[in-house]
Order: C-alpha cells, then structure tokens, then sequence
C-alpha cells in the first residue's frame, strides 16, 4: 500500500470515528469503501468536499473508492440533522443531477483508469427501482429490530427533540434503505467500509449491523467531523448561500475569495483537510505564516491549491487577476479578461447607475457621466475639481474633462469602470 490511509487521516484531523479493527483490515490488502452523495442538486458544494477527500485519500492509499449517488434515497429525504422532510425529486431531475455530479467528481478520483484500484460510481436507484415492497420488509426489514432503529440519535431527535414534529414512515425506513445499499455493495462489490459525516453514524452502522446479521460478514464505519469555524458560522455559506463546485453557481473569484478570507485559526485547520500537501510542507508553512501573519502565506496557498483542484490552473489566474483588480493595481487589459459574471463578483455592492445605449452612442461626457447623469458625485464643480486633481479613471485609466464616453469604453459590451482616487469606484451599467 502507498500509504496508511487512517494514519494519513488522523493527522489531517479527518476522522470523528472509526470502528475498532479497520485498520488492520485496511492493511491486509486492497479495500473497497464508498460514500454516498444525495444528488438533490446539480452541484456539489463545499460541505461535501470533506467525504469526497476521504475517497480521494482512500484511492491515493492503493484502495478501490465507491461514490453512491443516491437516486433511491434522493426520492426520500434523510432525516440526518434536519429538522423537515425535503422536497422529492422525479426520475428526470435525478438523472440530470447525478450526470453533472459525476463530471465535478472525475475532478477528485480516478474512474477511467486500467488501474486495479479504479474509481466507480453507482447509482442505488439501479438496485431499488424492481425491488418491491413486500420483498425489502421480508429480505430487509425482517433483520432490524424497530427497538435497534428508534435508538438512533437522528431519529430519537426528531420525536422528542424541542420542536418534535414526529416523522414521516419514509424517513424512518430511510436508515434501512442506506443500510440495504452497504450490504447490496458487501454482496456484489465487496465493499466493507463506508465513510461519511459524523451526522451519518447511526445510518452506517445500521449498515455493518445488517452485513453482520445478513451475511455473517465483517463491515465498518469510518466518519469525518463536520467542519465548523472558528467564529461559530457556518463552514460553506455566504451571504449569498452555498459555495458550490460549478463555476456557474459560484464563479472562481467568489470561491477563490471564500479560502482567501478564513481566519488564521481555520486556514491552518482547512489546510490539512482540503490539499493534498505533505505534513512537513505544511509544518513549514504554518511556521513561516506565524512569523509574518500579515501576510497571509497559510490562506494563500489554501486558496490557490482549492481552486486549482475544483477548477483549474487558469481559473486560478483568472481569480488572482479579479482579485487584483480590486485590492491591487491594475489595467484596462485585466478588466477586460474577465467574464461579464466575474466582472459583476468582482465589483459586487459598489455604487451602481445605468445609461442607455442611445446615450452612449450620441456620446456622454465624463463630467454627466459623474454628476448629472448618475449622481456619483454631488455637482459637475466637483466633477471637474476631482478631474483637475487628476483623481478620475476609466475603466483604469486616468482620463481629462475632455473626454467623451461612447461604446468603445464598453466592457463585455455593458459595463464601464470609474474610478475616484485609490479606493472609490462607481459601475456604469448599459441597458
């Protein structure tokens, strides 16, 4: 084996749990594990990152790696750590869903490779959809007590936790359907390990439960602790929801800017969790951080490994530009590399005004274009004062009351950039 996979976790801070004796059945020989991924959208975010590393880190180790879309359990709900049920998915939406997801983790491991330890995706829905009800109560339920299901945290939360709404017949059963899918991959894949969030516990082990009772056979549960910041928010939202993997959902900048903006205490955390960077060159840059904080080197490198990871080396430039551009000096030529999405992240909750495209043809002078026509500045004097001071840019360029602007200013043919000192700018939007 290339390397202790639990060995390699721990010092990560990777594992919440594990059970007794996994580890020497991991270095035995080759292993299979798997995780599952609700596909209930078409993205992954960054809260899955953690399980999808553990694979990533399991392949690396010399072990065969299982991603298990849930396209079964997606049309159910997991009651794990929520407070509702969630709303069902159809065939359809599964199917796009699930296409998608498999592009974001071809990212992370290795399926087209003629390699023994080759990456695999399976699909639940693919065993469950012929299976009858009648059959899974006598082949399934038969083997776990409903004494040995009520005991699980997530579903004794649920019926006498604070705002205890009871649940649903289908969320209870969901811990035997999950569990069904670790002895179907016990049977036909030789699957023995499942990994997950720590919230996931009591499904697995639901799972190596049956395993033992159905086929006799030894199975175990690895879980990662939910990641958590040091400020008490929550790891992987913003103001404006999830992080997500797909560069549509959030844009590289925005994902780029996420890592760049941890504290010092969470990027030397998320560091060892999300890179693949050895412990020593970790080691070394934490010690090299602590020596000149201010420069940030720890959150850097974090920002630059991630994005290079979940989108690529030029996303990472693209990123570095944006990010620039913003806090750093910059021209007319890095504006106009960025995406009409990238230049709008980028210049997210800065004084905004529109014109029209007839305006801009007929031409506008950059006096109304900082007064009268868009109320950035208060009065065409103190246009001309901060002109004759040599304090108004556009679009980067420091420009003269003189000028005229028309649509060869035009950024991604709708934005124009004025710039007011170092530090205040104003977006002209063209409608």
């Amino acid at each position: 084996m290339a390397k202790n996979f639990i060995e390699e976790l721990t010092w990560r801070g990777m594992i919440h749990d594990s059970m007794p004796g996994v580890e020497e059945h991991l270095l035995e020989k080759m292993r299979s594990a798997y995780v599952g991924i609700d596909p209930t959208a078409d993205s992954l975010h960054i809260g899955h990152l953690v399980s999808v590393m553990m694979l990533r880190h399991f392949q690396r180790a010399g072990h065969k790696p299982y991603a298990l879309l849930g396209g079964a359990t997606g049309m159910i709900g997991d009651p794990s750590g929520k407070s509702q049920e969630r709303n069902l998915l159809n065939e359809q939406e599964l199917q796009h869903n699930q296409d998608a997801i498999k592009t974001q983790l071809s990212r992370f491991l290795a399926f087209d490779t003629t390699d023994e330890n080759a990456a695999v995706l399976v699909n639940n829905y693919d065993w469950m959809k012929n299976f009858s009800f009648l059959e899974f109560i006598r082949d399934v339920g038969k083997h776990i007590t409903v004494n040995y299901m009520m005991a699980k945290d997530s579903v004794k939360k649920r019926l006498t936790g604070e705002n205890a709404e009871g649940m649903s017949f289908t969320e209870f059963s969901y811990q035997l359907v999950q569990g069904n899918d670790f002895l179907h991959l016990y049977k036909n894949n030789e699957v023995s390990i499942q990994m997950g969030g720590s919230d996931q516990w009591g499904n697995i082990t639901t799972g190596t439960e049956l395993v033992r009772r159905v086929e006799s056979g030894k199975a175990f549960a690895v879980t990662c602790p939910l990641i958590t910041k040091a400020d008490g928010t929550k790891f992987g939202k913003t103001e404006g929801g999830n992080i997500w993997l797909d560069a549509e959902r959030t844009s590289p900048y925005q994902f780029y800017q996420y890592w760049l903006n941890t504290s010092d205490e969470d990027a030397e955390k998320f560091i060892k969790i999300f890179t693949f960077l050895s412990k020593v060159e970790i080691e070394e840059l934490v010690a090299s951080h602590q020596e000149a904080p201010h420069q940030r080197q720890l959150q850097k490198k974090l920002a630059e490994e991630v994005t290079i990871m979940v989108h690529s080396e030029e996303a990472l430039k693209t990123a570095i530009t944006a990010s620039n551009i913003l806090f750093g000096k910059s021209t007319e030529e890095d504006l106009r590399s960025l995406s009409a999405k990238d230049f709008l992240a980028v210049f997210e909750g800065i004084t905004q005004a529109t014109l029209t495209r007839a305006e801009l043809k007929e031409g506008v002078g950059i006096i109304d274009a900082l007064s009268a026509k868009t109320g950035f500045l208060e009065s065409n004097g103190a246009a001309r004062r901060e002109l004759k001071g040599n304090a108004i840019s556009v679009n980067k360029t420091k420009v003269k009351e003189d000028l005229i602007l028309t649509e060869d200013h035009l950024i991604s043919d709708q934005f124009i950039l004025l710039g007011k000192g170092k530090k205040t700018n104003y977006l002209i939007i063209v409608s």
